[in-house]
């Protein structure tokens, strides 16, 4: 019966995982002339509806359809079936993007799959895209790259403090200034989404002038505030009425996001998530592409779009291998398609510039046919059976161990990555062995592996039980922002 109880929470927590591990496998990509969508069959239906609604997919309960099997909602929009597997089936449709040849120095961009999950209450998950709304101004940028929250009013109140997910929702790191007109806090925020309150005098409340909230898990409501990265602008056309901006990111609703007049043209300011987009503009009914933006691709439709990519620039160099023909790399961020992504030979380097988003990835390069990890990088991943080179784009967190000079490997395992002992092997710099890593906000718990052996971060004194006695390091991961009141 014992057994069988342990084969029964085994399969439980197999099971708990697929959603998670679907959640990483369904994939867009661009890739030359195509768009690659990649599906995991495991997926659970919000999962497979957020890479569906990325893909410009239109149409209702096509995820449920999906998943039984039936491809029609993709394949009647120009999708085409390129490998269908027990697991995963994998769409491809004729992007058509125009390049304009640039100049050798500009990196090649790549792109991947953003996943919009529900969040958890007061840590809003990754979102698309996000536009503030306000009945009365409360938050705003201020020149020297700081954001202002005001609270009007309430001069008679003894404290105020703004508390929220930039400062995990602290009691004491939000204390507000008093102005003549109300209270004020400025705060160093990344580009993104948080939720905030007020407590004023010791009571929570959300801003009340902020049209945007989200439950907060009690039965209330938090304040939602965007920090915008990116401006669409338009020039000319000052005998228009009416200019919005609409793409996939949020379902080509021309309605949602109006641009304004601004100098000899016109402009919006948002938040738009590390990723690939295709955009247009509509003035006056009629829809236009960008005519400042070379790039072009076919949406859903096979209408001619505009096309824009945000992420991080990362140089890729292999030293060596001079009398090669062909040197390519391929990686988890481009759903290791081979015969993508060219280096090019300069002072018998290979190397090239590569616009990644951030987040946690395994790469190879590929030297006339043969696959190798990156001799230069002693970092690795392991997937599926294979050994990886591993890369952070913009890592917020480096796991170091001094000493173990005569180990033969060291690994790092936690609750970041359900406790897997193989998976990511720490690379060795002088006298410590090191990873940087993108890790989730919030609490890790972590060890180390040294040959096997598990052991605590002799690094870190905090530490927790754990149900072996063992104990595990201790990790808490904040938003990368600053606050400071002025």
């Amino acid at each position: 019966m014992r057994i069988f109880r342990c084969f029964v929470t085994i399969v439980l927590l197999l099971a708990g995982c697929l959603p998670m591990l679907a959640q990483q496998r369904n994939t867009l990509n661009i890739a030359n002339d195509k768009l690659v969508l990649t599906i995991d069959k495991r997926s659970a239906k919000n999962y497979l509806d957020t890479i569906l609604t990325r893909a410009g997919v239109n149409g209702t309960n096509n995820s449920t359809k999906i998943l039984k099997g039936d491809y029609s909602a993709l394949t009647s929009q120009g999708w085409q079936i390129a490998e269908n597997g027990r697991f995963k089936v994998r769409f491809n449709r004729a992007l058509n993007i125009n390049f304009t040849a640039p100049p050798p120095q500009q990196p090649f961009i790549i792109t991947t799959n953003t996943v919009n999950s529900e969040g958890s209450p007061g840590y809003p998950a990754d979102v698309l895209y996000g536009v503030n709304k306000f009945s009365r101004q409360t938050v705003r940028e201020l020149p020297n790259g700081s954001t202002r929250f005001f609270v009007p009013g309430n001069l008679t109140a003894k404290r105020v403090f703004l508390s929220g997910s930039f400062n995990m929702w602290s009691l004491s790191k939000g204390i507000m200034l008093k102005t003549d007109s109300g209270w004020i806090a400025d705060i160093k925020l990344k580009p993104g989404v948080y939720a905030y309150k007020f407590i004023i005098n010791g009571n929570w409340t959300h801003d009340t002038n902020n049209k945007l909230t989200e439950d907060d898990g009690f039965h209330h409501a938090n304040s939602i505030y965007y920090r915008y990265n990116y401006t669409f602008r338009l020039n000319g056309f000052q005998k228009i009425n009416k200019v919005q901006v609409a793409g996939n990111f949020n379902r080509w609703n021309a309605d949602e996001i109006p641009l304004s007049r601004r100098g000899n043209g016109w402009q919006v300011s948002m938040y738009l998530h590390d990723g690939m987009f295709l955009y247009r503009f509509r003035l006056d009914g009629k829809w236009i592409t960008d005519p400042a933006n070379k790039n072009k691709g076919n949406d859903e439709r096979g209408l001619i779009a505009s096309v824009i990519n945000l992420g991080e620039t990362v140089n890729f160099r292999l030293k060596g291998y001079a009398n090669a023909n062909k040197v390519c790399i391929a990686g988890s961020f481009n759903n290791w398609q081979p015969e993508r992504i060219f280096l090019k030979k300069i002072d018998n380097i290979w190397q090239l510039s590569v616009v990644i988003p951030q987040g946690n990835y395994g790469y190879k390069y590929i030297v006339d046919g043969n696959w190798i990890t990156d001799p230069a990088n002693t970092c690795y991943v392991e997937d599926g059976g294979e050994t990886n080179s591993f890369i952070s784009v913009k890592p917020n967190h480096t796991f170091k161990l001094r000493g173990y000079l005569n180990a033969q490997s060291v690994r790092v395992a936690g609750s970041f990555n359900n406790w897997d002992p193989e998976q990511y092997t720490m690379g060795r710099k002088g006298d410590e062995w090191v990873l940087n890593i993108k890790l989730p906000v919030g609490k890790t718990r972590y060890k180390f592996v040294v040959d096997g052996n598990w052991i605590l971060d002799p690094g870190n004194k905090q530490w927790e039980s754990n149900e072996f006695d063992t104990g595990n390091s201790v990790i808490w991961i904040e938003p990368e922002t600053s606050t400071k009141t002025i």
